[in-house]
């Protein structure tokens, strides 16, 4: 027994001489953008190498705020990916639940259609996603055009479908013979069991939600209604660049991703495993 404890031992002290260096590797571009956010403009593009904080972050932040209203972009992107995230993952997982319990006539098609989709890249639909809600919709500049065209998704409908697939039958079957409704099956019983697909599925969601860029910066061309990947985009000039608040910008982006992928981590991993188990 303690020969295999001390190679268990051995085994992870390598497995962690390796992952270590690999994950220093993975933080060390987000230490240089709190770095350099950190840093005057001239400074960013000083000949020495700087490791460690400088102490311009407010002033950075301060010059990125009154050339974009960032704070409100930051509410307003805020706002959308959360309504954009929860009412996706429902649309996702009655989609799914109707394509993994039903039969019906052209199920396999509506599957071979949705599987389609995924390899049709976004800028195939663009412009004619645009003219329809722009032009015949007229709902450009509205929250409506942020949530409502990117809902469908293809890849969340598929992932809520296998997790409801590798759910025993026989558990809904004594429910319908016990005389409960078929919306009841999905809310009180279907749904808690995949909470964790669910949870992986709303990170994946919110994280597209947060980073999409092209979409909004289509659909809207009122400063107001600017999402903060747009607004900060908006930086870039023909003739000059503010380096120090693209850089304060892109920190205060990052950080609700890391904190909404560290509270759900476990949930992401989670429901990763149990869509890769069948």
């Amino acid at each position: 027994m303690r020969s295999k404890s001390q190679s268990l031992l051995i085994r992870q002290i390598a497995l962690h001489a390796v992952l270590a260096p690999l994950a220093l590797i993975w933080l060390f571009p987000l230490w240089m953008m709190f770095v350099f956010s950190t840093m005057p403009d001239n400074g960013i593009f000083s000949p020495e190498i700087v490791l460690w904080p400088s102490t311009n972050f407010v002033a950075n932040f301060q010059n990125l705020q009154a050339d974009t209203d960032f704070i409100g972009a930051m509410v307003i992107s805020v706002g959308v990916a959360i309504i954009y995230t929860i009412l996706s993952v429902l649309l996702t997982s009655m989609a799914g639940w109707a394509l993994a319990r039903y039969r019906f006539v052209g199920r396999s098609v509506v599957i071979a259609i949705i599987l389609g989709t995924i390899t049709l890249p976004f800028s195939v639909v663009v412009i004619p996603q645009f003219i329809m809600v722009a032009r015949e919709f007229k709902l450009a500049n509205t929250w409506v055009a942020l949530i409502v065209p990117p809902l469908f998704n293809s890849l969340g409908v598929l992932f809520m479908r296998q997790s409801f697939s590798m759910m025993p039958g026989e558990l809904f079957d004594a429910a319908r013979v016990e005389g409960v409704k078929e919306w009841q099956i999905f809310l009180r019983i279907a749904l808690p069991l995949a909470r964790p697909t669910m949870a992986a599925l709303a990170i994946i969601l919110f994280l597209h939600s947060w980073n999409n860029y092209l979409w909004p910066l289509l659909i809207n061309s009122r400063p107001g209604m600017m999402t903060a990947p747009v607004a900060l985009g908006t930086l870039i000039g023909l003739t000059k660049v503010s380096w120090g608040g693209i850089m304060a910008g892109a920190v205060l982006l990052t950080a609700p991703i890391l904190v909404v992928f560290v509270a759900l981590q476990r949930h992401f991993i989670a429901g990763i495993a149990a869509g890769a188990i069948k």
